[in-house]
């Protein structure tokens, strides 16, 4: 495949999306930030996909959330249990909110579960959710009121540490979560350090703020970056809507990355995503409860031990022709997947 690189492509594209945010709100008289009453989101379909390895501590808040969500649009509930050890799958299957319900058959990432729900969705937008993220009643509302063909529309997420003890359950705190505990939003560096996606050694204090200083994140378009921040690094899957056919076509998340290790398959899915002519815009109201687990410390320690090596595999898929016209290789893929995966649809 000839063309651009993936870094040229980035380089061309803005992320003007003031037109789009204020044409909804001529149109609705609601504000893009506000939280969407249940019938403005009528006629419009969401295919949610839960990813889960080993999340029965907070897989059924997850989806009594999504029970519970306020909003005259269609949604169909996908979990994809990637070869858990615990009860996720058992969780998943007595729960009424899952439409369809698969197991692989073997542990192969986060990547690989998000590209099988996106090949077995219906609805035109496929939004990916964490199966450890609680939404608010109206999070489903506010995506299906502004999803567009061209748009990515990211949430944001209020990590809640696991209380002590073996046997604690997850304890959601009181009141609405807070937008501000997203480090997209509220970001302090460390400083005499290297900040190894940038490569660049911050030696002032900064008190970040990253939503805010790039309007939304319009200054990021042109390849522009906030300090180690950038475009890509905003669309994170832990809460984020795209169009269906656009996630097809370049061929859907990158699976060696979940070979290697943890992190950058939704850096990498963003930044085929902004080439392909699709706009990041943010939802200010779209906060979720991220539970951690009982092992938070012991699982980030793992992750970050295997940041360099996926941090490598993206920066080499920068070097690379953006991704397009990948539909057929996506197909066999996630067919190939789901041979030997078992399947449950309601």
């Amino acid at each position: 495949m000839t063309g651009p690189t993936l870094a040229d492509a980035l380089r061309a594209r803005p992320n003007e999306h003031r037109p789009i945010t204020d044409a909804f709100t001529a149109h609705t008289t609601l504000a893009w930030h506000q939280p969407t009453p249940a019938h403005l989101a009528a006629g419009t379909a969401l295919s949610v996909v839960v990813p889960a390895r080993n999340t029965a501590y907070a897989l059924p808040h997850v989806l009594d959330a999504l029970a519970a969500q306020q909003t005259d649009g269609q949604v169909e509930v996908i979990v994809v249990d990637d070869a858990s050890t615990d009860t996720t799958f058992t969780v998943a299957r007595m729960h009424l909110a899952v439409r369809t319900l698969v197991r692989l058959a073997r542990p192969s990432g986060a990547a690989v579960a998000r590209n099988v729900g996106t090949r077995l969705a219906s609805a035109p937008t496929v939004l990916y959710l964490d199966a450890d993220m609680v939404l608010p009643n109206h999070v489903l509302a506010d995506v299906a009121a502004r999803v567009r063909d061209d748009t990515v529309l990211t949430g944001f997420r209020h990590n809640v540490p696991h209380p002590a003890g073996p046997c604690a359950a997850p304890v959601l705190p009181d009141g609405p979560p807070q937008l501000a505990a997203d480090h997209r939003v509220t970001w302090t560096p460390p400083i005499n350090t290297l900040l190894p996606y940038s490569g660049i050694t911050l030696t002032e204090p900064l008190d970040g703020r990253p939503l805010d200083a790039t309007g939304d994140f319009q200054a990021l378009g042109h390849g522009r970056s906030y300090y180690d921040w950038d475009l890509p690094r905003m669309a994170v899957t832990a809460l984020l809507a795209a169009p269906r056919a656009a996630v097809v076509d370049i061929g859907g998340l990158d699976e060696t990355f979940g070979r290697i290790g943890w992190g950058m398959e939704d850096t990498h899915l963003g930044a085929a995503l902004i080439a392909s002519g699709c706009l990041v815009i943010p939802l200010r109201q779209a906060v979720g409860f991220h539970l951690d687990p009982p092992d938070a410390a012991a699982q980030w320690q793992t992750k970050l031990a295997a940041w360099p090596g996926t941090l490598d595999r993206y920066r080499t898929l920068l070097t690379r022709p953006a991704p397009t016209g990948r539909t057929d290789d996506f197909t066999t893929a996630t067919d190939q997947h789901l041979s030997d995966a078992e399947v449950i649809t309601r």
